[in-house]
C-alpha cells in the first residue's frame, strides 16, 4: 500500500538557513552544512534529489524575492533587473539529517585557486561555498514535505525488473552518483564511473556489497576522453554492448536541444543506465549507449547538468 506521505506531492517553498560548518572533502569538492529552524520542515527524498540554491547578485534582491513568494514568484523573478536579480542554481541534497535539521550540500569549486581567491570561470556558487563562513545565510527552493519521486526532483526511476545498474558523470554528477550508489539495497550488478579532476578528489562512500566504483582523474586531458573509454569498457565486461554498431531509429540531435532525457516510471527493461555531467559529455554517452552498443532507450537517463563554456 502506497503511503499519504508518497502520494500527496509537495509544494515548493523557500528555505532560510545559515552555514553551521564547511569541510574541504578534497581539492575541488567542498561539502556546506546548512541548517537552521526553518530546515526541519525541508522534504528530503534522498537519491538525486535537486533543489536550488537562491544566490545574492548585488542589493537586497533574495530579500524582495522573498517578499514576493507565491504561485507567481517566478514571474516576479523574472522581471527583476538582471543586475540585481538573484543567482538560481541547481545543487543535490547529499544528506539530511531531519533530527537536527541539516542539510549537506557538496560543491564542486569550479574556478576557485587553492586560497579560496575565484578566478574569470568561477561561477555564483562556487564564489558563495568559497568564502561561506558559519552563521552566514542562504535561501533554498525546495519541497514542503518528505516523499519519493519526479516531485521531489528525483530522476533516478530504475525498473523493478533491472538485475544490471550502470552509472557515469563527471565531478558535478558525484554527489548525485553518491547518494543513489549509499541508498542502494545489495542485488543487482552495480558499475559507477566517474571522471574528476584529480586523483585527490577520488571520495570514499558508504557503499553496499559488490558496488564497483570506478574513478578516472582527468589532469590534463580533455574533458569526458577517459569517462567514453571506460564506459564502454564497463558495459563490455557487464556483457551488456553489442559487438558492432548498430543504429538507433530514434536517436535525435540533442546538441543544441534537449539536455535532459529520464524514461518514465514503469518503463521494463533490465539494464538501466543513468548519466550526468557536462551537456555535451553527456550528450555523446547517450548515443554511444543507444545508438553503437545496444542500450535500450528506455533504459537511458541522461542530465545534462551544465554546458562548457558557462558560469555555474
Amino acid at each position: 500500500m502506497t503511503s499519504t506521505v508518497e502520494t500527496l506531492q509537495p509544494v515548493y517553498r523557500f528555505f532560510t538557513a545559515s552555514v553551521a560548518r564547511t569541510e574541504r572533502l578534497s581539492p575541488s569538492f567542498l561539502r556546506v552544512t546548512l541548517t537552521g529552524p526553518d530546515m526541519a520542515d525541508f522534504g528530503f527524498a534522498g537519491d538525486d534529489q535537486r533543489f536550488k540554491l537562491i544566490l545574492p547578485n548585488g542589493g537586497e534582491s533574495v530579500g524582495e524575492l522573498l517578499a514576493a513568494a507565491g504561485p507567481d514568484w517566478y514571474v516576479r523573478y523574472c522581471a527583476m533587473p538582471e543586475e540585481t536579480r538573484p543567482h538560481l542554481r541547481t545543487y543535490t541534497a547529499r544528506a539530511f539529517r531531519p533530527e537536527v535539521a541539516e542539510l549537506d550540500v557538496d560543491v564542486v569549486l569550479h574556478g576557485i585557486a587553492e586560497d579560496g581567491t575565484p578566478d574569470a570561470h568561477a561561477g555564483p556558487a562556487a564564489t558563495w561555498a568559497a568564502s561561506a563562513d558559519p552563521g552566514s545565510e542562504i535561501v533554498l527552493l525546495g519541497p514542503d514535505r518528505p516523499g519519493t519521486g519526479r516531485g521531489w526532483g528525483v530522476e533516478w526511476t530504475p525498473p523493478v525488473e533491472a538485475d544490471t545498474l550502470f552509472l557515469a558523470g563527471d565531478e558535478t554528477a558525484v554527489p548525485a552518483i553518491a547518494g543513489i550508489l549509499e541508498s542502494l539495497e545489495p542485488g543487482p550488478r552495480v558499475v559507477a564511473v566517474l571522471e574528476v579532476p584529480e586523483a585527490g578528489d577520488f571520495l570514499p562512500l558508504h557503499l553496499p556489497a559488490g558496488v564497483d566504483v570506478r574513478w578516472l582523474a582527468r589532469g590534463a586531458r580533455p574533458r569526458g576522453e577517459q569517462l567514453g573509454v571506460a564506459v564502454r569498457t564497463a558495459l563490455c565486461e557487464l556483457g551488456i554492448a553489442r559487438s558492432t554498431p548498430g543504429v538507433d531509429p530514434d536517436d535525435v540531435d540533442l546538441t543544441d536541444g534537449i539536455l535532459w532525457e529520464v524514461p518514465e516510471a514503469g518503463a521494463h527493461t533490465r539494464c538501466y543506465a543513468w548519466l550526468a555531467g557536462e551537456a555535451g559529455v553527456v550528450t555523446k554517452l547517450r548515443r554511444h549507449l543507444v545508438r553503437d552498443l545496444g542500450i535500450p532507450r528506455e533504459g537511458v537517463a541522461f542530465m545534462g547538468y551544465w554546458r562548457e563554456g558557462s558560469r555555474g
